[in-house]
């Protein structure tokens, strides 16, 4: 159990002391930038997968 408590504490420790957390500005730009990557990744998908279905019905339509 000494082992357990140990690692939590020096877990702790090194969480305040060695990591670099970034400022709340940071946080905000970098969730913006997710968010528009992510928006225009959704568009891109969507927009594909309209094209798809439309030559694809277009195509079983023909038959």
């Amino acid at each position: 159990m000494s082992k357990v408590s140990n690692y939590i504490n020096e877990t702790v420790e090194e969480m305040k002391t060695k990591v670099s957390w970034p400022s709340y500005a940071e946080l905000q730009n970098s969730s913006v930038l997710v968010l528009i990557g992510s928006l225009a990744f959704a568009l891109v998908v969507g927009a594909m997968d309209f094209a798809f279905d439309s030559v694809l019905t277009w195509f079983y339509n023909q038959f």
